[in-house]
């Protein structure tokens, strides 16, 4: 088996392969290693290498293999942490010249559980600024490349785990999302990514622990491969006191299922514009869902509030997370950071109070269609990846985009519901573009969502497909 063949299998079948002694930890980990060196100079999604401390615990891990011990649920996969999660003895910039050298003493809570169940940190990938945006590029590492093409973004704000993911750089990664951070970059990239219920994947260290914006959540080359790294990273925690009773072995169970009779509504966009070519990539699919049985009824819900509300509550977020960074360091800040901040200043007692109420307004609003529907279902990004020198879109089919988050408000109305959502490939673009279409759940309905996504995958095979990289980095 070469590296290449090595490094684009499931997570489930190297996990598998490590298990069983045909492969060793050691042996995939050098593989990988030797994938990052070819590929990532062109793709730049590893911005912090953490090679010697990698290849030290596969040795370790095949000691504690060949003695016997009990091996974890992840045992021997190497696996990438966002550039926002802190990872104790790795450098942890946030995409921020003010983190640029910092060292974290402790990890985040993420990262303590991938590593307890298993898994082996091989480094960072890149992420924007504080995670703002979602296209991924930042002054301290540049911009990360699309695997599928060089010359466009890959998404973001997980953008470097979707790209390295891609690349076959690594067969797990783990990102965040509060505005489409996981979904986004998995629609650009071919991969997929699983926005959890808020608290399902519990979240430390948080200065706002009881705010369901933001979530931690995997990604992964297939669904099967989400619900494994579920397995480590589920389960509460009293750090997060909003974290989901149920346990992580909810995930271990078979995704298989039978979808007939099941209802889906097929949402055309929440009156959104889209690009036509995500549009008509997207529509074919209606008739995969067909064929699994489920029953496909053109209806979505009302949203109308649901950019008011988003905007409102993320500026808030941003004035509490970043008040001291903007506060002492603010020349040190990107300029969209700090009218994020100076927006979440100015919102009243009143404001906040009026933005709840409409959010648990809304939540209630389509808590009602989804008891009618079982999922419903809509493209994830409102356009194809773009220009990675481009910023963000400045227009989508002709409308103007008034900000740089406007055009992720396919997948940020879905975050005011704190709903499950999960991207997943759906095919690609005339100039093989690859193109996610979003399924969202019902509440708490983490597990039905992953199998929904389970069984479209197997329909379509679209997460199969490889980046065609440049000759010199195959």
């Amino acid at each position: 088996m070469t590296d290449s063949d090595l490094c684009f299998l499931s997570a489930v079948e190297l996990a598998g392969r490590i298990r069983s002694g045909d492969l060793s930890a050691r042996e995939a980990m050098e593989a990988h290693l030797r994938r990052i060196e070819a590929v990532n100079p062109a793709v730049n999604a590893i911005i912090t290498l953490a090679a010697d401390t990698a290849l030290a615990q596969a040795r370790a891990a095949d000691e504690r293999q060949a003695r016997g011990e009990p091996l974890p649920v992840l045992h021997g996969l190497p696996v990438a942490h966002k550039d926002l999660e802190e990872t104790a003895g790795i450098r942890t910039t946030f995409g921020s010249p003010i983190f640029r050298d910092y060292i974290p003493p402790t990890s985040s809570l993420v990262v303590e559980r991938l590593q307890a169940a298993g898994a082996i940190t091989i480094g960072k990938t890149n992420t924007p600024e504080f995670g703002a945006g979602s296209q991924t590029f930042n002054p301290i590492f540049g911009a990360t490349r699309n695997p599928y093409d060089l010359g466009r973004t890959c998404g973001g704000s997980s953008g470097g785990a979707a790209a390295a993911l891609a690349a076959g750089m690594i067969p797990l990664a783990d990102g965040s999302d509060m505005g489409g951070s996981l979904r986004n970059p998995a629609s650009f990239c071919n991969v997929a990514g699983f926005r959890p219920s808020p608290g399902r994947v519990p979240t430390w260290p948080n200065r706002m622990a009881w705010s369901p914006l933001g979530v931690n959540g995997p990604m992964a080359r297939s669904v099967a491969d989400l619900a494994l790294m579920m397995q480590a990273i589920a389960g509460p925690d009293d750090r997060s006191p909003i974290g989901i009773e149920e346990l992580a072995s909810r995930f271990a169970a078979p995704l298989d299922r039978d979808f007939r009779g099941v209802r889906i509504a097929w949402t055309a966009g929440l009156g959104l514009p889209f690009e036509p070519e995500v549009l008509a990539v997207t529509e074919r699919q209606r008739t995969t869902f067909e064929s699994l049985g489920c029953i496909v009824e053109a209806a979505e819900p009302v949203m109308d509030e649901a950019d008011r509300i988003f905007k409102g509550l993320r500026a808030w977020h941003f004035e509490v997370s970043l008040r001291d960074a903007y506060a002492s360091m603010k020349d040190q800040l990107k300029d969209t950071i700090i009218w994020n901040i100076e927006q979440g200043q100015r919102l009243t007692a009143a404001d906040l109070g009026r933005l709840e109420l409409d959010r648990t307004n809304l939540y209630h609003r389509v808590r009602k269609f989804l008891t009618r529907y079982d999922f419903f279902v809509l493209p994830t990004v409102q356009v194809l990846p773009f220009d990675v020198t481009v910023p963000y879109p400045a227009s989508i089919a002709g409308a103007p985009m008034a900000t740089y988050i406007d055009w992720m408000k396919s997948c940020y109305y879905i975050s005011t519901l704190g709903l499950p959502a999960l991207s997943v490939p759906a095919g690609f673009s005339v100039g093989g573009l690859p193109v996610g279409l979003q399924i969202v759940g019902r509440h708490h309905d983490d597990f039905g969502v992953l199998q929904l996504g389970h069984a479209f995958e197997a329909a379509t095979g679209f997460g199969r497909a490889r980046p065609a990289l440049a000759p010199a980095v195959r």
